[in-house]
């Protein structure tokens, strides 16, 4: 049987995969779906909820429950694909802004990610990636001088692995990543279109060579709203 919730998220989506309810409308208020629907206000709060976690809706203070379905992108989180292969697949047209590409050396924080030493240095990327017109990745790649003497912003603003493997012939291996969910930093509101998110995904990778060399830690910060991220798995009896 059916929970409450669960019909109103459906009867919903209904409408806005219907096209009845366009993007960027607002839903009615919590009451109007309370007396519509003739249930609580939590059952609503609940299938708001669910809307808002499904990606068909964003809730914003002050405006309420906008509208927002849009197709969302595949990320395969398992593998280690550069952005331009990834959207060469979906299709898409993307843009990269390269917003800042500097010889660095790096703070504290960087050397312990890349097991540098004080007098290492490292070039500092910092690329913004937008499709569909709106700016919804931004990517901070730190690469180690060691590995990397030497890159241009033209590099940055195509493909930085392709540069890596066919130019400077360094056999990318394998990454370890991690993902967590944070507040957005000011930085974030400045270069990414994040009106009304209150959120932000960040993969945090951490790239080797195929002798076990690290030479890149990247933090790609994705708006939550445009992205599945997907992994497969095959289960291995212990």
């Amino acid at each position: 049987m059916t929970t409450k919730y669960l019909t109103i998220h459906n009867d919903i989506v209904h409408q806005i995969e219907t096209g009845e309810l366009q993007r960027n409308s607002l839903l009615p208020s919590e009451n109007e779906l309370k007396d519509r629907y003739n249930t609580s206000r939590e059952t609503i709060r609940k299938a708001l909820n669910l809307l808002a976690q499904n990606g068909y809706i964003q809730k914003v203070r002050g405006k309420g429950s906008i509208v927002i379905k849009s197709e969302k992108f595949n990320f395969p989180v398992s593998g280690l694909v550069s952005f331009k292969e990834l959207a060469d697949k979906m299709g898409q047209k993307p843009v990269t802004i390269v917003h800042g590409l500097d010889l660095w050396k790096p703070d504290e924080y960087i050397r312990q990610q890349l097991n540098l030493s004080v007098k290492d240095t490292v070039w500092k990327i910092s690329r913004i990636r937008e499709i569909g017109g709106e700016r919804i990745i931004l990517d901070k790649d730190y690469l180690s001088t060691k590995h990397v003497p030497e890159i241009t912003g033209d590099i940055c603003a195509s493909s930085i692995y392709q540069y890596l493997e066919q130019d400077l012939k360094l056999p990318i291996s394998f990454a370890k990543k991690e993902i967590v969910v944070e507040e957005p930093t000011d930085e974030d509101r400045a270069l990414l279109d994040l009106d009304g998110f209150y959120n932000i995904v960040v993969i945090k990778s951490y790239v080797y060579l195929e002798d076990a060399s690290l030479f890149q830690y990247t933090e790609s910060r994705h708006r939550p709203d445009k992205f599945r991220f997907v992994d497969f798995a095959r289960r291995n009896p212990v």
